[in-house]
């Protein structure tokens, strides 16, 4: 049941290489076109406190949190080389609920970042123009940019995905090259290494402790690089990582340098440009754009990823998942595609310029890093690491993305709020659906089917019951192979009864290694009642009708089941049985039995039903042979809780 035909660029070689830096490094690779500018804006004249502190900051907190953290650290948290929040969440053997919780947080706050990456990345190359001229109309270039590009994704980007990592081999060797030269002119700014005018930038410097926010877009996409890494692997990025920081701080310095050679003032000319020569800003401007859309494109296919294990782990709700594509990952979500270009536009139109974004930029993310340091002491426990590691190791992170997460706060009333907003947004939906179905689940009866084994094989040979369909196949939740939801049996025996000549259970069970795709086959009752477990890594798509015919046709080899037509004059035309399926829909609704909290997770998780797929599209069934019984489920009394009856002598 293999069809990954995915190309394998998990092992180092020189092709991964190239082909990780175009797909990993899109978010970090794109910040030097506006953190500088961020840093810089609204001051006159930069002192050499402002641009040595900033320039100190600027490379400890890339070398803490993207190189140690992410790649050294947190890249080893993968779940069969796949990483990010959920993989990350998926690792752990028991997932409590505030497990959970951190990982929906997290997970909203990178899809918050799917939308406002692309407005800031597109827009700041866009601006270049306007050194050429300033009435260029930025806002229409960049809506233009999107529609085609969200439009293109529905047909799939493979061709276009070939070219992405030799533009961004491109791109870093440009920021290498320019930051070097502005470096040469000025050496004196490498004394930025030093720590210490980190320090003295944040202790100092008028608003300096504020101005962290703007530095910490810097490492923004580095919780994406580990979002991404099963689509390349750990040695690749590894590897890859080494030029791509070079390139990156040589860009920081030499813009520093750039604005130090100018004596401080940079005449609100964003020093990304400004550190080019006359002669090289039209090509400039170009393969900047091209590098901000490819960290678009990414940062939209990662959205994609993201939400479909979502869905297979159910946290969101469920939604078309179509694959495109035969590489790993790669996924596409009409509806996300659909919620991404009408938010990305609708940053750009209400924001206009770059700089207006960089206030709603990095305090989602901040967040999302936040939670993934939460999480990941406790997978490292889980793995037997010492405590005197994991302890310092917590406390590193959390007060570096704490400090960051406070100065990020002062740029909620310019702009954070509209990331909170759609994190907090995310957040709900997630929640609501997640504990929503855990309440259901928890009111769920199960029979065992022993006990009815006879009344089966009685049903299929009673004439006197007009035959529903020869084969009737149930999705079923019960775990063990010889029970079944009391619901399934009430269906078959307790209404009108429903006979068949076999009746199939599926049972779908997510795994948490994210490729798994398996089957076990379970004869209950040869002949009359089999059930089929499949397996599927979180990572895989749950195509149950295609999988399910695939499982016919293994078992009809095997000369394990007839699937042959009942009807003589269907079957001497070699025409299969019919199938039917049947799909139980639970409905609970709010009650007084139930605390106020629970009634808020119900209201919660009716709320998301309403971007919810039916069971019929998500699991890729035939509507035709489809029937959806809506059954309620039913809340026991509380103890002590019991009508009486009364008599009254005066009626």
């Amino acid at each position: 049941m293999d069809r990954s035909g995915n190309l394998n660029i998990n092992k180092l070689s020189f092709k991964g290489v190239i082909i990780t830096i175009g797909i990993v490094f899109g978010a970090l690779g794109t910040s030097p076109l506006y953190v500088l500018k961020a840093v810089t804006r609204g001051t006159t004249n930069p002192n050499e406190l402002l641009i040595y502190g900033s320039m100190s900051a600027i490379f400890w907190t890339i070398t803490l949190l993207t190189t140690i953290k992410y790649v050294l650290i947190t890249l080893n948290a993968n779940n069969k080389g796949e990483g990010g929040i959920y993989a990350l969440f998926s690792l752990l053997k028991k997932k409590p609920a505030w497990a959970a919780i951190i990982a929906m947080v997290g997970a909203g706050a990178l899809l918050a970042d799917g939308v406002i990456t692309p407005a800031i990345t597109v827009t700041s190359s866009i601006e270049g123009l306007q050194l050429f001229n300033p009435n260029t109309p930025v806002v229409a270039i960049v809506l233009f940019l999107f529609a085609i590009l969200f439009f293109i994704q529905r047909y799939g980007t493979n061709i276009l995905g070939v070219s992405f990592g030799p533009i961004m081999t491109i791109w870093f060797s440009m920021l290498f090259v320019l930051g070097l030269v502005n470096i040469l002119d000025n050496p004196a700014i490498l004394k930025a290494l030093n720590p210490c005018y980190a320090f003295r930038f944040i202790a100092e410097y008028p608003g300096g402790f504020i101005l962290l926010g703007s530095i910490f877009l810097a490492t923004t996409g580095a919780e994406a690089l580990y979002s991404d890494l099963g689509r390349c692997g750990i040695k690749n990025i590894r590897i890859s990582w080494i030029f791509v920081k070079i390139a990156l701080l040589a860009n920081y310095f030499g813009q520093c340098a750039w604005i130090i050679g100018r004596g401080g003032t940079a005449n609100n000319v964003n020093p990304f440009f400004g550190i080019m020569p006359e002669w090289f800003l039209a090509p400039g401007i170009i393969i900047a754009t091209s590098a901000a859309l490819i960290a678009s494109q990414t940062l939209i296919s990662g959205s994609f990823t993201m939400i479909s294990e979502a869905i297979s782990l159910n946290f969101w709700p469920k939604a078309r998942v179509l694959n495109l594509s035969s590489l790993k990952g790669q996924v596409y979500v009409p509806f996300v595609n659909t919620f991404l270009w009408i938010a990305c536009s609708f940053v750009v139109i209400f924001f206009r310029e770059s700089s207006g974004m960089e206030a709603a930029y990095g305090l989602s993310i901040t967040l999302a890093m936040i939670a993934t340091t939460l999480l990941l002491p406790y997978y490292l426990l889980q793995i037997k690491k010492p405590v005197a590691l994991i302890v310092p190791i917590l406390l590193l992170f959390l007060t570096v993305e704490g400090g960051f997460l406070a100065a990020n706060l002062y740029k909620f009333k310019s702009g954070g709020w509209f990331t909170i907003m759609l994190t907090t947004a995310f957040f709900v939906i997630m929640y609501g659906w997640y504990f929503g179905r855990k309440l259901k689940n928890r009111y769920v009866s199960f029979v065992d089917l022993d006990n009815y084994t006879d009344m089966f094989k009685e049903l299929t040979t009673d004439e006197s019951v007009p035959i529903a369909a020869t084969n009737l196949v149930y999705i079923v939740k019960a775990d063990k192979p010889d029970q079944v939801e009391s619901k399934v049996i009430q269906s078959i025996f307790h209404k009108q009864p429903k006979r068949a000549k076999t009746y199939w259970l599926l049972h779908v069970d997510i795994k948490d290694d994210p490729h798994t795709l398996e089957y076990k086959v379970t004869h209950i009752v040869p002949g009359v009642l089999i059930r089929i477990d499949f397996y599927l890594g979180f990572k895989v798509e749950p195509k149950i009708n295609l999988y399910f015919r695939e499982v016919l046709e293994d078992l009809k080899n095997n000369n394990e089941i007839d699937i042959e037509s009942v009807f003589e004059s269907i079957k001497k035309h070699n025409i299969p049985a019919d199938f039917k399926f049947i799909l139980i829909d639970r409905v609970i609704s709010r009650d007084y039995k139930l605390s106020r909290q629970e009634n808020t997770i119900l209201l919660l998780h009716g709320l998301s039903t309403l971007i919810c797929i039916s069971d019929v599209k998500a699991l890729n069934l035939d509507a035709a042979n489809t029937i959806e019984e809506k059954v309620p489920i039913v809340i026991p009394s509380k103890k002590g809780e019991k009508m009486e009856r009364i008599v009254r002598s005066d009626v």
